[in-house]
């Protein structure tokens, strides 16, 4: 008789990828804690700097500028590996925290801000083309589910913590304290980075997609600036309104503003689902103060529910792993996404009807929400490393989170349009910015649906176009 063995599975702490895995982990868990902390300390930042007025700018700055490291970091992966981008993202993202921790006014608050926006987008692009070098296709769902139960730890304790440090220190060290938290992944990173080598076929994408990055960025800013205002002033936002769609279509897949089937749907979808969810998330706690009178700490907890549902929901699809297809996964992701935000708008609608429901409803509605980012959000990065090859899995990585980034920002721009003029005009703000945020996640239905293989004459034919 002869006895065969087979060889143990593998998993992402497997001896191959323990290091990468922790140090990916570790690097998503501290820029977690970073965005939780920020959210937490930044009115007192804002009135120790007397600039409460660019308290705005603080969160918008960075989610414009990372689009532009987005865009810079998958270009240089293409060209020489991501071996060095990843470095220097971390670098800029460390200095970020170092000129926000040293600041002495808002506005060099803002620039650090703008440091940490460039080197956070670069870095997420960094990470995505490290997984589709270093793991098998088998284990990238469970290592975007790592990455999604990453937010657990800093949803949990991170704003507690946040602000535990700025009471008996001082909010500089939320700041200068995570600078060392991120010198320690780079260490454990380092034998992986160590292992990888520059591809074989260098690809030249056209640098004109940093302008239009550079000019997106820009006009959704202007747009949140200038998308309540009245008279002629509207048209300033009119326009930044088209430069931003016309700027998607030089940064994204061709074919991803009209959903084409396969790789430009599956980064439609992406982008759809974050402006579904995080319109919502922005005015959840928002809501629940207004209509339902909850302190601010009892509303918080809705968002602490959702970085656990959403982590638990990763890991469920992670481990049906091919039992669920990517473009199933996707669909059903978002198809939840858009029943906890359509319910949310609904339990707005009893209030305004004089019921007086639960605030439990729009809770767990928006809790809804999350699962299903949960279930789809990691598919539509594993989605696109398989369509992705060494010549453009840095174009594809970047045009991921860029259409993730855009897609939110762009939706919080139009969504606080919707809430000033409805406010101003007497309708309940809150339902015209829930029921926008449902109409999107329809949208969302639609490219989900389209995410399947391409047909050989479906593909594009670049990096541009509608």
């Amino acid at each position: 008789m002869s006895a065969t063995t087979t060889a143990p599975r593998e998993r992402i702490l497997s001896p191959a990828y323990a290091a990468t895995t922790v140090a990916m982990f570790g690097l998503i868990a501290f820029v977690a804690f970073e965005a939780m902390a920020v959210a937490t300390i930044m009115p007192t930042v804002a009135r120790d700097l007397d600039g409460l007025g660019l308290y705005a700018l603080a969160f918008a700055a960075p989610l414009a500028s990372g689009v532009v490291g987005m865009v810079a970091a998958g270009t240089w992966s293409d060209r020489s590996g991501p071996v060095v981008p990843l470095l220097a993202s971390m670098a800029l993202f460390s200095a970020g925290l170092l000129v926000c921790g040293l600041a002495p006014s808002m506005e060099v608050l803002l620039a650090g801000r703008v440091l940490q926006g460039l080197g956070g987008g670069a870095l997420t692009v960094g990470l995505y083309v490290i997984v589709g070098l270093v793991y098998p296709p088998a284990l990238r769902p469970a290592v975007f589910a790592s990455f999604a139960a990453a937010w657990v730890l800093p949803a949990l304790f991170g704003p507690g913590l946040a602000a535990l440090v700025a009471d008996v220190w001082s909010w500089r060290w939320v700041f200068l304290g995570a600078v060392a938290l991120v010198v320690v992944a780079l260490a454990m990173l380092a034998p992986a980075l160590r292992g990888l080598e520059p591809h074989a076929e260098g690809t030249s994408t056209p640098r004109s997609r940093l302008w239009w990055a550079v000019l997106g960025a820009v006009a959704v800013l202007v747009l949140e600036l200038l998308g309540s205002a009245t008279g002629t002033t509207a048209l300033g936002a009119l326009l930044a309104l088209a430069l931003v769609w016309v700027a998607l279509g030089r940064l994204l897949p061709a074919g991803t503003r009209r959903a084409a089937r396969g790789l430009p749907a599956v980064v439609a979808t992406r982008g759809l689902l974050s402006a579904v969810f995080f319109c919502a998330e922005a005015y959840i706690v928002y809501v629940l103060q207004d209509h339902w009178d909850l302190g601010p700490g009892r509303a918080g907890i809705a968002l602490t529910c959702v970085g656990v549902v959403w982590a638990t929901a990763s890991q469920v699809q992670s481990r049906l792993g091919e039992r669920v297809s990517h473009p199933r996964a996707m669909l059903v992701g978002t198809a939840l996404v858009l029943v906890g935000t359509g319910c949310l708008a609904a339990s707005v609608l009893l209030v305004d009807a004089g019921a007086r429901p639960s605030a439990l409803l729009p809770g767990a509605a928006y809790v809804f929400a999350g699962a299903g980012m949960g279930f789809a959000y990691p598919r539509t990065g594993v989605a696109m490393l398989e369509a992705s090859s060494d010549r453009d899995r840095g174009f594809n990585s970047s045009a991921l989170s860029v259409a993730d980034s855009l897609g939110a920002a762009l939706a919080l721009s139009l969504a606080g349009a919707v809430f000033a003029v409805t406010e101003r005009t007497g309708t309940d703000p809150f339902l015209a910015v829930f029921t926008m945020a449902a109409a999107t996640g329809v949208l969302g239905i639609v490219a989900a649906s389209r995410t399947g293989v391409q047909r050989d004459d479906e593909r594009p034919a670049g990096p541009t176009g509608v």
